[in-house]
């Protein structure tokens, strides 16, 4: 299987969209004209790259990754990666590890000291991980936010 990484595109959109129905599978769809002015939010921040993998011809995975500016270690950024998913035809045929691979170079490319991620709490997630090159340092914390219902979030 021949794997490209490139940073997705607008005609990607829903591949995106299916995948992320992977990986959140209890989501409601998002409704097109929601999702078109988010990407069109998405393509505009400076440092935010989605990346998107092919295999032949079709995309089949998908890591979102975003150089943070900081003031600390010399002014260095840091990468973090969300929204890392495989479509459950082609996982553990490389694709993941292609995706990491590239979210890495990105963030050397920009300088940054460091990638970090949050990973579902599966021992099969963190050995992917791991086997990546990821090292679980830190106790990450997270805390969800009430939202009201708004249009795009709606079905």
């Amino acid at each position: 299987m021949n794997i490209i990484v490139r940073p997705a595109i607008e005609s990607d959109l829903s591949s995106l969209l299916a995948l992320y129905s992977e990986l959140n599978p209890d989501d409601a769809p998002l409704p097109q004209q929601s999702a078109d002015g988010i990407w069109a939010d998405i393509c505009k921040q400076q440092g935010r790259t989605v990346l998107v993998a092919e295999a032949d011809g079709a995309v089949v995975g998908t890591a979102d990754c975003m150089v943070f500016p900081n003031l600390t270690r010399g002014g260095r950024a840091i990468l973090f990666v969300e929204n890392v998913v495989v479509t459950s035809s082609v996982q553990r045929r490389g694709v993941g590890q292609r995706l990491m691979e590239t979210a890495v170079q990105l963030g050397e490319a920009a300088g940054c000291y460091k990638a970090q991620l949050l990973a579902a709490d599966d021992a099969y997630v963190h050995t992917f991980y791991e086997a990546c090159g990821f090292k679980p340092l830190a106790q990450g914390f997270r805390r969800y936010l009430r939202q009201e219902q708004t249009s795009a979030t709606a079905a």
